[in-house]
């Protein structure tokens, strides 16, 4: 047996998942270093569809911004089932001051592939707008991520 044959072999999938994973902690590396100012609805729809478009399930995702928009960090916060996520204002609250974050943007993904906000979808966000108001950080906005669809709290008047 030569050393090619016993070479294992890597399924094209997991190759590619190498490579966006790969490309995504490049993108998010970038992002920290230079102090990017995600002040573009586009721009973060495109980062945020790199983090959660691929998900099989629904997870909740926070972007901590500083006084001038620009991320400090990026973090999953809940995770849940193929259609549901809880999540706690008090732990969003808590995780943005640990941060320091004058800011945040929400966003959770619909593995559904629909990106319509849900009534739980307004409330939430209605709730966390002004829970965090409280200690004096500011929710920007909230991104639906299905496949490569978004939609945006803000741009759609519901912030």
């Amino acid at each position: 047996m030569t050393a090619s044959a016993s070479a294992k072999v890597i399924p094209m999938r997991e190759k590619e998942d190498a490579i966006i994973a790969q490309a995504m902690a490049i993108l998010a590396k970038r992002m920290r270093r230079s102090g990017v100012a995600l002040s573009s609805p586009t721009a973060v729809k495109q980062y945020l569809t790199l983090q959660l478009a691929q998900l099989e399930r629904e997870v909740f995702y926070v972007l901590y911004l500083d006084v001038k928009n620009r991320l400090i960090a990026g973090e999953e916060l809940f995770s849940g089932t193929l259609t549901h996520t809880s999540v706690y204002p008090r732990e969003v609250a808590k995780a943005a001051l640990l941060h320091n974050a004058a800011s945040v943007i929400f966003s959770h993904n619909h593995p559904s592939g629909t990106p319509e906000p849900s009534a739980a979808d307004h409330a939430l966000t209605k709730a966390l707008k002004i829970s965090l108001a409280l200690v004096d950080v500011r929710a920007l906005d909230h991104v639906i991520v299905a496949g490569t669809q978004t939609l945006s709290f803000a741009e759609r008047g519901f912030l």
